[in-house]
């Protein structure tokens, strides 16, 4: 059999261009090498942290704010065995839905590992698959330091750290990043002391800086320590602490030593190189805008290609390329992704940062609001950070959104729609948003731009 479309792992990106696929009346083929659809996000990454860092959350809460409201709980106990089958319940859940959705949709699957043996042949096993198009989202995997050996014990990456049988007393931290900081911040709420190390001078270096420096008091207030501008030297297992020495001569001896500097494309090992598929100098796909790479019928999207590493960049793409594969016209608005960090408060943002407009000599108004100032956050005990809109000196068309607070991540939906109809901030500030609620700072941000808010 050939089949219209062979899809080369089924992370977000893969099985939502599957899916798209088959509804558009391809015959379609997914191969995977893990056991379970769903790829990082689903499995080890994504899902598996935001299970954790939800209960640990409310965990946190219990123990050390529940008694300004008025409610007093004497004890509040961890079973950590608990918590992580909990974790482990939502990933199966998930992923035997995804399974599901394969079989209502009529995709076949192969699990195992594929090798590219052809424009429109891949090998799996003993077997060999057909199709008219192949489509690589293989995803990313840990970006690693070199001369660190990874136990997933003592020295672990983002995958060890979700399922630590104990709860740690130390556990250092390297990288700065979303990741790091958001498993950070689940151990520390558990009874863990979390220090962060990074090699910039700042947190989230891509983050708009000031959002960046709001996270890190934040944080900071929460216990977790900072060492910020250093470089790890030499790194160890010393049976049951770790030995983390940085450039300048710093040492630390954390009980547990988490690795998080990045992820990299996986793009290499598996038959692209010798086909003479174009990779740039960071190991990414090179594709067009139909997500074509330099050999015609290979095709790529989501970690693998160029752009931020986000589950939803990835479905986003993979539902375009199915689209275009089918000779529609859909494209992806790469100016219009958020991102998102789950820690407490959550961080969020779209679009261009102050250091972005500035570098580019474009003139801007801003526009903040604290949550202070917001009815429902100080009802609910959540008044911790802010909503900042940048829009255009002349034309106040909104050019980017960033937030800090209570639910960030999900209140940005209203910055990005906003933004892919190229609103100006009059426009959002002229809409009625339901009192209270959380998005008015949304609408009072927008009115501070010209200096009109109402609640300060």
């Amino acid at each position: 059999m050939i089949y219209d479309l062979i899809v080369l792992g089924a992370g977000p990106g893969g099985y939502s261009a599957a899916i798209r696929a088959s509804q558009l009346g391809m015959k379609v083929l997914c191969i995977e090498k893990r056991k379970e659809l769903g790829g990082t996000c689903l499995n080890i990454g994504c899902i598996p942290s935001k299970a954790l860092l939800e209960i640990s959350e409310q965990y946190s809460h219990m123990k050390s704010k529940i008694s300004n409201f008025g409610i007093i709980a004497p004890t509040v106990d961890l079973d950590l065995e608990k918590l992580l089958k909990h974790k482990d319940d939502v990933v199966k859940s998930l992923t035997g839905g995804i399974d599901m959705l394969f079989k209502k949709n009529k995709i076949e699957r192969i699990f195992g590992e594929g090798y590219v043996i052809s424009s429109s042949k891949i090998k799996v096993g003993d077997a060999i698959v057909e199709g008219k198009a192949i489509l690589i989202a293989t995803g990313s995997e840990v970006a690693l330091i070199p001369n660190v050996t990874i136990d997933e014990e003592k020295i672990v990456t983002s995958t060890g750290a979700l399922s630590l049988p104990q709860v740690p007393k130390s556990m250092l931290v390297v990288g700065g990043g979303y990741i790091g900081l958001e498993l950070g911040s689940v151990w520390s709420r558990l009874g863990t002391q979390v220090t962060v190390v990074e090699s910039f001078s700042r947190i989230t270096p891509q983050m708009d800086e000031e959002l960046s420096s709001a996270l890190q008091k934040s944080l900071e207030k929460q216990g977790i320590k900072f060492e910020l501008s250093k470089k790890i030297k030499f790194m160890s297992r010393k049976q049951d602490l770790c030995l983390v020495e940085c450039e300048d001569g710093t040492v630390f001896k954390p009980e547990v030593v988490l690795i998080s500097v990045g992820r990299k494309p996986l793009s290499k090992g598996f038959g692209l190189e010798e086909l003479g598929v174009v990779l740039n100098e960071r190991s990414q796909i090179v594709v067009d805008e139909n997500y074509k790479t330099s050999v015609q019928g290979i095709y790529a999207i989501g970690d693998v290609i160029p752009g931020p590493m986000l589950a939803h960049k990835s479905m986003e793409e993979g539902v375009v390329f199915a689209e275009r594969l089918a000779g529609q016209k859909s494209v992806v608005n790469y100016k219009t992704i958020p991102a998102v960090i789950y820690t407490h408060p959550e961080v969020s943002s779209v679009g261009q940062t102050e250091q972005d407009l500035k570098s580019q000599n474009i003139q801007y108004k801003t526009g903040k609001f604290p949550f202070l100032a917001n009815g429902r956050a100080k009802a609910i005990g959540s008044s911790e950070g802010f909503v900042k809109i940048l829009s255009h000196a002349d034309t106040d068309e909104i050019l980017g959104v960033h937030c800090i607070g209570h639910q960030a991540g999900t209140m940005i939906a209203e910055a990005v729609v906003a933004m892919e109809f190229r609103a100006s901030a009059e426009d959002l500030s002229r809409i009625v948003h339901a009192h209270p609620t959380l998005n008015e700072a949304f609408k009072e941000a927008a009115l501070a731009v010209e200096g009109h808010t109402i609640h300060i």
